[in-house]
């Protein structure tokens, strides 16, 4: 799009939210390009009638909850903090299955949300829903490839008027947007509103979850690290999962029965589909050593997912 084209897509979505909204509404902002754009364009409309709360679930990346917090300083918007690391784990407590994560991750989102209603008075909840989110979600004659939580998590008792200002944009779209409103996170890959409770598959363990971050840490690391010496091109979503798949191996002279973790990166326009990231070898080579050798005894194996979109997903979950 043209800057001229996306200049107006933004005064018409601030149009159309000062239009809806009339009262106090609060947003979860998670650093994300949705979010962050839906927060900017939201304070744009309301001004101090926003209140922006980034949630701490726990499941986030390394050093995230920092950088998030910057970032909005920087852009000049109040930004509270609130740590429901605790309140997420406890409810996720022995959950397996990657839907019922997802909703219940969703719910534990608006219950949050209640609370802080309290506090503010807020009537209006403003979501950074994109087209893909409720296209996966199904509906209708639409099948459900997966719920995403800000869709499908919503509790029957919910209260809080939604208002969706992305709803029918896709992520190339909304990038133009963020570039134009000069967010820094324009360029910042996706990040599944879950976060790291989609990228350990199996049993939610603060011990896994540590481990599946500093496993996305060393992916992120490297292959920004050699898109900038040209050795490889920045993919356009790339990170690491960790598998409830335990095989043997040997650190030194000891036998190690461990976990597998899987590298994971894709060439993508907007998400609905994708293709596999030809890494080079000596990249793949050098950031399974790392993994291995920073979660000794823990992760022994790590392989590179070869899956386009269709007929994987991106994420695993």
């Amino acid at each position: 799009m043209s800057f001229m084209q996306t200049q107006m897509l933004i005064d018409e979505a601030v149009e159309s939210l000062q239009s809806k909204i009339d009262d106090t509404a609060i947003i979860a902002c998670s650093g994300g390009i949705d979010s962050s754009v839906a927060a900017v364009l939201a304070h744009r409309a309301v001004g101090s009638l926003l209140h922006c709360v980034y949630v701490d679930t726990g499941f986030m990346r390394k050093n995230e909850s920092i950088e998030v917090a910057e970032m909005f300083l920087e852009m000049g918007i109040n930004l509270k903090v609130v740590d429901a690391s605790d309140r997420f784990f406890r409810e996720l407590e022995g959950i397996t299955d990657p839907e019922e994560k997802r909703k219940i991750i969703g719910e534990q989102f608006i219950r949050v949300f209640e609370d802080e209603k309290k506090l503010c008075g807020a009537k209006f909840l403003v979501q950074g829903t994109i087209a893909p989110d409720w296209i996966e979600s199904g509906g209708g004659e639409r099948d459900v490839i997966k719920s995403h939580h800000n869709v499908g998590g919503l509790p029957d008792d919910f209260e809080l008027v939604i208002v969706e200002p992305l709803r029918e944009f896709y992520k190339d779209e909304v990038r133009s947007i963020a570039r134009v409103l000069n967010i820094k996170s324009s360029e910042r890959q996706p990040f599944p509103g879950p976060g790291l409770a989609v990228r350990v598959l199996g049993n939610l363990t603060k011990e896994r979850v540590e481990a599946c971050r500093e496993a996305c840490h060393i992916v992120e690391t490297r292959l920004q690290d050699a898109a900038s010496a040209g050795k490889c091109d920045l993919p356009w979503q790339y990170f690491a999962a960790l598998l409830p798949v335990r095989s043997v191996g040997v650190h030194g002279d000891v036998r190690v029965h461990g976990e597998t973790v899987v590298v994971r990166a894709v060439t993508s326009l907007d998400g609905m589909s994708a293709k596999y990231s030809p890494i080079p070898h000596e990249i793949l080579s050098s950031i399974s050593t790392e993994i291995t050798n920073a979660l000794k005894g823990q992760v022994n194996r790590v392989v590179y997912d070869i899956t386009h979109k269709p007929p994987g997903t991106i994420e695993w979950e």
